[in-house]
């Protein structure tokens, strides 16, 4: 797998609970935007990340945003 799968042309809006969370990067996860496992033989691996406090996160869907995990618009750039 060259590139990643789009999972969505949009963010994944999250009010996240603090701890360790685990973004998927290769698109192909049916519990998106978290891992759970379907990235194996992709080349692709998951991001981890750690909140410190409850917040709202903007998961990028796309997979092509340039501030992984997070949204950055690029999904406003897709064909």
């Amino acid at each position: 797998m060259d590139s990643p799968k789009i999972a969505k042309n949009g963010p994944y809006i999250v009010e996240e609970t603090a701890g360790k969370k685990v973004w998927c990067s290769c698109g192909v996860s049916k519990k998106q935007p978290y891992c759970d496992g379907s990235h194996a033989g992709t080349g692709f691996y998951p991001e981890f990340v750690h909140l410190d406090e409850a917040k709202k996160v903007a998961w990028c869907g796309c997979k092509q945003s340039a501030n992984k995990p997070y949204c950055d618009g690029s999904h406003n750039k897709l064909k």
